[in-house]
């Protein structure tokens, strides 16, 4: 293929450069590489076959052991990269080829220097096919079905073959189970739910993008993707539902795509899950958001609001390919009904939170997040706890307090179900 070039900057500021740190994300969804620099880079790239692998000239270079590193920091599990080979290929210019391991279409792009980055150069590796994410909830339902009636199965088999064997000693008596005692979730009866409910879990940022970070270096990325893969088990358990993770590892993904991979698998539910953080180390408590068509319920969920939708700029959004449905979408707002709902869901789920440990406020608030703003999916934000209290920072690197969390987030879902039934789909799952 013919060599496309793409300028990312100026060749007189390129000239010199020095490579402060190497990254590699590798995900299931797409592979990131970053290359920080103290200044911005120039480079060109090209995209060949037999073999598939990128090619990347950069110009204003020296080879460095800075840049040699990014060879180690490939995985051998990496779905998009077989290796990487860096040398220098002419005075001042240094060539990276990235060996491919599936067809790939590459996004390459620059960013300006924000929060604790310098310039960085992204490469971003997408398969040219997207992956179906209702047909892998679906998939994934049918699995584990097929392993529940297994182990049911495994069962039945052992209890008939130890019935068959000799008799010894006379088997125990069978002794009845106690009642379980009545559950304060309310029931999800059949009658009341006929289909499969879908529950977009958002660990909020990930990737180039930890989020706030605690006195002793906890950071906000882990602490809430820990939270969501425990709750998506959860829900999961629950006959009749499915979790959906906008990010199952550490990777960033943009506010926007959130939201749109909670409508491309038609999602009841959408909760963003995130560790407060403020300039004064004495705020504590959990906090619940919904959106706001007219503006944050307080300047505290101002503030917050305006942290949140910052993430885009520390994770590193490729602007030049934003979805423009998305985006008008966005522009558009969330529905009155919507609102009502997220609402309602809120104010169940601070419920439950509130039997686990303290509030920053005792009601939902409003304000206008990003990643709240799918017109027709119910959504909160769910601020755990302020993880720059040293307190509280404490208590979210606990498992068992992550675990508390949990049980507060499953319980709130399940219970605003049992009272706000889904509609049927047009589509049956």
């Amino acid at each position: 293929m013919g060599s496309v070039v793409l300028l990312l900057g100026s060749s007189e500021l390129a000239f010199g450069a020095s490579i402060v740190a190497v990254r590699v994300w590798p995900a299931d969804e797409y592979t990131r590489v970053t290359l920080e620099s103290d200044t911005a880079l120039t480079v060109k790239h090209s995209l060949l076959s037999n073999p598939a692998r990128l090619v990347i000239d950069i110009d204003g270079l020296e080879l460095s052991p800075e840049l040699r590193e990014l060879v180690g920091k490939v995985k051998p599990d990496d779905p998009f990269i077989a290796g990487v080979r860096v040398g220098q290929n002419m005075p001042r210019v240094v060539r990276l080829v990235i060996d491919l391991k599936q067809a790939t279409a590459p996004q390459l792009f620059t960013l300006a220097p924000v929060a604790a980055y310098q310039h960085r150069l992204v490469f971003d590796l997408h398969p040219t096919k997207e992956r179906d994410p209702l047909l892998t909830l679906i998939q994934d339902k049918s699995q584990a079905e097929q392993q529940a009636a297994q182990a049911v199965q495994d069962a039945l088999g052992e209890f008939i073959g130890k019935m068959n064997k000799p008799m010894g000693t006379p088997p125990p008596p069978i002794s009845t189970p106690a009642p379980v005692a009545a559950a304060s979730v309310p029931a999800m009866t059949q009658a009341r739910i006929d289909r499969l409910i879908i529950v977009a879990i958002d660990p909020g940022h990930g990737g180039e993008d930890p989020g706030a970070i605690g006195p002793t270096g906890l950071r906000e990325k882990d602490v809430v993707l820990s939270v969501a893969l425990k709750l998506r088990d959860r829900i999961n358990a629950v006959p009749g539902m499915r979790a959906m993770l906008t990010r199952d590892a550490d990777f960033f993904v943009p506010l926007q795509e959130r939201v749109r991979k909670a409508r491309r698998v038609q999602a009841d539910l959408f909760v963003s899950i995130h560790a407060d953080a403020f300039f004064k180390p004495q705020a504590r408590g959990a906090s619940v958001f919904a959106l706001s068509q007219t503006g944050a319920s307080s300047s505290a969920a101002r503030w917050m609001a305006n942290r949140e939708n910052a993430a885009d700029l520390v994770g590193g959004v490729n602007i030049k390919v934003k979805d423009a449905a998305v985006a008008r979408a966005l522009l558009d707002m969330s529905t009155t009904a919507q609102i009502k709902d997220s609402l309602k869901l809120g104010g169940e789920v601070l419920g439950q939170i509130r039997k686990v440990g303290y509030l920053h406020k005792g009601s939902v608030e409003q304000a206008g997040f990003a990643v709240l703003k799918a017109p027709d999916v119910p959504s909160i934000l769910v601020e755990t706890a302020f993880i720059s209290n040293p307190e509280e920072e404490a208590k979210l690197r606990s498992d068992a307090y992550r675990e508390q969390l949990v049980d507060a987030l499953a319980s709130g879902i399940k219970r605003y179900f049992a009272k706000n039934p889904p509609l049927a789909r047009q589509r049956q799952l």
